[in-house]
């Protein structure tokens, strides 16, 4: 029986990161976290409310730590809409992202999500040109890898979709499935518990493996 790899995504590098962190090493899972570079300050932040619940930023201080052994993308310096703002101020926002994750973390960053998942060809010419091998948008994909154009790599599907299992199994013919998320987006014990249910059951399942997005790409 062939493998299927197994690749997920987690953005905007908000404190629930670390209990999400927590799940997934203690069940082994590889993640990649998008991040915006500009949205952090030395020391944890208030960010928004979601659905009644406060959001917070994480700090530099702990970032480190929190994501070694992780792989790390690049979500932009600001999170802006990347197609509405003029295409030099767009590539001076994805290419200063890369650039102070690199020096941050100390490693390459090739990897980049989409802001609020929208883009036009100018903007993934952009992407393309400082540096990165792939960009994750918000669509969806019953056969992820490889994509058509690596600037537009969409997932198979948000880990809160309610066919979440039914595109796992149709993703075993290509090989890879893909999923992608927020953290804070698990407001509630319940949501938090079926999460990790989920991470049990992918390394439960001895035909799946847990794989690096950026290794995808590697030649």
């Amino acid at each position: 029986m062939s493998t299927m790899t197994v690749v997920q995504c987690w953005d905007d590098g908000v404190t629930a990161d670390a209990r999400l962190v927590d799940i997934l090493r203690r069940h082994r899972a590889t993640a990649t976290f998008n991040l915006n570079a500009a949205k952090h300050a030395p020391e944890r932040q208030p960010g928004w409310v979601f659905k009644g619940t406060q959001v917070g930023r994480l700090g530099w201080n702990e970032m480190r730590e929190l994501y070694s052994g992780f792989g790390i993308a690049n979500h932009s310096l600001s999170h802006p809409h990347l197609e509405q703002i003029a295409i030099e101020d767009a590539r001076k926002d994805i290419a200063e992202g890369r650039d102070r994750l690199e020096q941050f973390f100390g490693r390459q960053v090739t990897g980049f999500a989409y802001p609020f998942g929208t883009y036009n060809e100018a903007v993934m010419a952009a992407v393309r040109e400082t540096g990165h091998v792939y960009a994750r948008t918000t669509g969806k994909a019953d056969q992820p890898f490889p994509p058509g154009d690596p600037m537009a790599f969409h997932p198979c599907c948000h880990f809160l979709a309610p066919d979440f299992w039914e595109r796992y199994e149709r993703a075993r013919s290509g090989g890879v499935f893909y999923f992608w998320g927020h953290s804070y987006e698990m407001i509630s014990e319940p949501m938090w518990a079926e999460f990790e249910a989920k991470v049990a059951r992918i390394g439960a399942d001895q035909s799946a493996r847990w794989g690096d997005l950026a290794a995808l790409f590697a030649k």
